[in-house]
């Protein structure tokens, strides 16, 4: 069986999605109508912006978006999955391009969160750090010791967890962490404390986001980041989508449910190589590609 898996924020590079803009009329006319919705030429700066233009949270999340569901749009017979999944944002890409969202609406919801999540890394200092070579459980427990808002958000792989949260609280845990053992506690470069409370505000404001979007049954499976399980209903994936902000994304047990199910080919699509990357160290046995 085939999964076909979508990348989140940090797989952006300057120039992708431009090959397909040139070459194929279906890929231009959606790349136009996404300049029309977001109303500024998001295109520009996926093509011919800086590293540092396509870092704003407002322009990263839409642009993998888009090039990862125009991606599968027009591949055609070829996009056949009979499962999905997507990693954070990629969650928007796995259900757009699973026929549960528009297009449009897809994209109308990436952008309201991409807002709302900057207007909530605005209101206090927070961030993210990787966590190496500990297990699960020893970082969870570490979280759980720190004064102030710290918790694990991204379960990424076995020996590979994100913590997220307040700064100050984040430095304490690092340091405990690397006590502990941890090969390396280091902070990521990004705008604020993702898929943690502190997205309390953006997640208010998502909510309403999702209430307004018609959601339809997918073609096929979709395994959410919450709770790593597969889901078609329509009321459940909003749901879940609205949950997913300030809850932490499940990736290792994703990718173990999904094979458990019968997952035994594994297509990343979009920019990037993160999740081949990821899917073959939960899985060794697992077949791994993707289309860029």
């Amino acid at each position: 069986m085939k999964a076909f898996v979508f990348p989140g924020q940090g797989a952006q590079f300057v120039g992708m999605g431009k090959d397909l803009y040139d070459n194929n009329a279906t890929a231009h006319e959606m790349f136009e109508k996404a300049n029309e919705i977001l109303g500024f030429r998001i295109t520009d700066i996926m093509f011919e912006g800086t590293d540092e233009d396509l870092k704003q949270t407002k322009v990263t999340q839409p642009a993998i978006f888009l090039h990862s569901v125009i991606l599968a749009k027009t591949m055609g017979s070829d996009f056949n999955p009979d499962m999905v999944a997507g990693h954070s944002l990629g969650e928007f890409s796995a259900l757009t391009a699973a026929g549960a969202l528009s297009f449009e609406d897809g994209l109308k919801l990436v952008a309201a969160r991409a807002m709302a999540m900057q207007k909530a890394c605005e209101i206090k200092p927070s961030t993210m750090a990787a966590v190496l070579a500990l297990p699960d459980e020893k970082v969870e427990e570490i979280c759980e010791s720190v004064p102030g808002i710290v918790v694990c958000a991204n379960y990424n792989c076995p020996g590979q967890i994100v913590i997220s949260g307040e700064t100050e609280a984040i430095d304490a845990a690092c340091e405990k962490l690397l006590e502990a053992g941890a090969k390396r506690a280091l902070k990521l470069k990004v705008g604020g404390a993702f898929h943690s409370p502190c997205m309390e505000p953006a997640r208010a404001e998502l909510a309403e986001a999702i209430a307004r979007t018609e959601i339809h049954t997918p073609i096929c499976p979709v395994y959410q980041n919450v709770d790593a399980q597969p889901h078609t209903d329509p009321e459940e994936i909003k749901a879940n989508l609205v949950a997913q902000l300030t809850a932490p994304v499940r990736w290792t047990q994703t990718v173990k449910n999904m094979i458990a199910d019968g997952a035994t080919e594994f297509v990343e699509v979009g920019p990037g190589k993160v999740l081949q990357g990821l899917v073959a160290k939960i899985d060794r046995n697992a077949t791994v590609s993707g289309i860029q």
